[in-house]
């Protein structure tokens, strides 16, 4: 909870593949607080009161779960709202002129993100989700310490510097320094 509430603030990316990681561990634990609280909350070394309020933010979220119907698979709408909001962003920012750079990257990305959403099959998904895939993959790839091709590496590299500036001018975008019109 503290972990997510420190980066939604400084660095929605990463929040979001948190967010991302979180739900399948949940889903790991069967949606079984108890199991949660012996495998993740209780390895914090936290106080009472802080485990009281992680213990809190777990149950909601097993409830959200539950109700929303992605017990096995899918997001929470919380995080398809991020997702939502990354959207509209990054439709605003190519239709902007004062972005050039922005633009520049998306356009080195464009071509590992349709090649991703083709060898997905998910052509109806946005390309700013296919890019979260991607990252979250590359993260289930490194923890399980499995190779990284050279091909995904430059892929990767492409994804990751455009999310990234993406995620940049979404915090730009929430501070009000962000001036897109003429």
């Amino acid at each position: 909870m503290y972990i997510s509430r420190q980066l939604k603030e400084t660095n929605i990316a990463e929040y979001l593949i948190y967010m991302w990681q979180v739900e399948d561990q949940i889903r790991a634990a069967g949606l079984d607080l108890p199991t949660i609280e012996a495998s993740i909350i209780d390895k914090y070394g936290i106080s009472d009161e802080q485990r009281q309020e992680l213990v809190k933010w777990y149950s909601d979220l097993i409830d959200m779960m539950r109700a929303e119907g992605v017990q096995q698979s899918g997001h929470l709408q919380i995080n398809k709202n991020v997702i939502i909001a990354l959207n509209d962003l990054h439709a605003s920012l190519l239709a902007s002129t004062r972005e050039p750079f922005y633009n520049a990257a998306y356009f080195k990305a464009l071509p590992f993100i349709v090649e991703l959403r083709n060898k997905s099959g998910k052509t109806d998904e946005s390309e700013i989700e296919t890019c979260f895939e991607a990252l979250y993959g590359l993260l289930m790839l490194r923890l399980q310490k499995r190779e990284v091709t050279p091909g995904t590496a430059k892929a990767m590299e492409e994804i990751t510097n455009f999310i990234s500036m993406l995620a940049n001018y979404y915090n730009k975008d929430r501070r009000g320094e962000l001036k897109l019109d003429e």
